[in-house]
């Protein structure tokens, strides 16, 4: 739940949004709350959980249900904007399936605790162990090491996927799957 939301306000959110999206096909891959007592940004990032893509249809939909909840509901002091999105390229890591979906991409995790006298890990993923135990374990090969960490997921505070090329043709592959045709493309070339 910490890399999901932060907070306990974002707990508390997320624990009213969770149901909302699901009524939907969604899944909330994150929550957060931001800025301080003015203005502040509620961020709500969500995917389908069947190919773990979001349609811009769907970010509205879901946008719609989730500030008639909200306005109902007023869990939040103060003005507010709310923000649905996809969990974008460069995503975060969430939830123990990101790890196994992104296995063989570089990412970056930090630890809320000092591992083997560090708390930042930099490498490509290399899958989960004991994924369906109390204590599941994120492993990663550390850049420039010879050595897979092994993590115990309860600890992260913070997983991200590194923007690389790899990642970039994923993405671009995911598109062509889905029908969308490349933004620089002409209508004459697609």
């Amino acid at each position: 739940m910490a890399l999901r939301a932060k907070t306990a306000e974002d707990r508390m959110l997320i624990e009213l949004l969770d149901p909302i999206a699901e009524t939907l096909g969604l899944d909330v891959v994150r929550v957060r709350l931001m800025g301080g007592t003015q203005r502040r940004r509620l961020q709500v990032m969500a995917e389908r959980p069947s190919d773990h893509d979001i349609s811009v249809e769907e970010c509205a939909r879901l946008s719609r249900a989730i500030s008639e909840v909200l306005d109902a509901a007023d869990p939040i002091a103060g003005e507010y904007l709310l923000e649905v999105s996809s969990p974008g390229i460069d995503r975060p890591l969430t939830r123990l399936i990101d790890f196994q979906l992104f296995e063989g991409h570089e990412a970056r995790i930090e630890t809320d605790r000092m591992v083997e006298g560090r708390r930042r890990f930099r490498g490509l993923l290399a899958g989960v162990e004991d994924a369906d135990s109390a204590n599941p374990m994120v492993a990663i090969d550390l850049e420039n090491e010879d050595d897979t960490a092994l993590l115990p997921f309860a600890w992260l505070s913070e997983a991200k996927l590194i923007l690389t090329d790899a990642l970039l043709k994923r993405g671009e592959e995911i598109r062509r799957n889905r029908g969308d045709t490349d933004p620089d493309q002409t209508e004459d070339e697609a």
